[in-house]
């Protein structure tokens, strides 16, 4: 009889403290219940922006070039210089290195290029450059200053400028990139 008296007392007494704890609860189920009931549900068509959007991200990487050749790049800038009437060089290459950019690594060439000409010339080749078949090219610095040296022309004054150009690709095994000291093209 001890034994089920026992087993009785400790039946009630957990049955209380779970009523106990059921009663603190109460009020916090009914706050988050509100909280839940201001949330605005999903839009309808949540998962074919989800898709649309994964695609676009997609398009978006598959834009960079795959392999990281500098003879291209480098046969690139020189014809939009000639093309434009800008004498551009030296140019200077560096070694192609690893860049992380939102957690996705792309390797990365750059060159310095030195620009002489026109203001207008000058313009043009930078535009040329920005617009070009090199849709991952970029400007990265660009200073220009009154040339020493005046040209033939009356009213044209001349410029030199320096610009640092970056061209990033998808990152390719470190084996097949080019390395070594930074190079000049005269």
């Amino acid at each position: 009889m001890i034994a089920l008296f026992a087993v009785y007392y400790l039946m009630a007494t957990d049955y209380l403290k779970q009523r106990r704890e059921n009663k603190a609860l109460g009020p916090q189920i009914g706050e988050i219940t509100q909280l839940l009931a201001q949330i605005p549900p999903s839009p309808a068509d949540l998962e074919q922006r989800l898709d649309a959007a994964r695609s676009d991200f997609q398009a978006a990487r598959d834009s960079f070039p795959d392999r990281a050749n500098t003879t291209p790049v480098v046969n690139h800038i020189l014809r939009v210089a000639e093309d434009t009437g800008v004498k551009a060089i030296p140019l200077i290459t560096q070694p192609w290195s690893t860049e992380s950019v939102s957690d996705h690594d792309y390797a990365v060439f750059r060159c310095d290029i030195s620009v002489t000409s026109t203001f207008t010339r000058l313009v043009e080749f930078i535009n040329r450059l920005e617009t070009s078949e090199l849709k991952t090219l970029i400007i990265e610095s660009l200073s220009v200053e009154r040339a020493t040296e005046k040209t033939g022309e009356e009213n044209v004054v001349p410029v030199e400028a320096s610009v640092a150009v970056a061209v990033y690709t998808q990152t390719p095994d470190i084996d097949g990139i080019e390395e070594g000291e930074k190079e000049e093209v005269d």
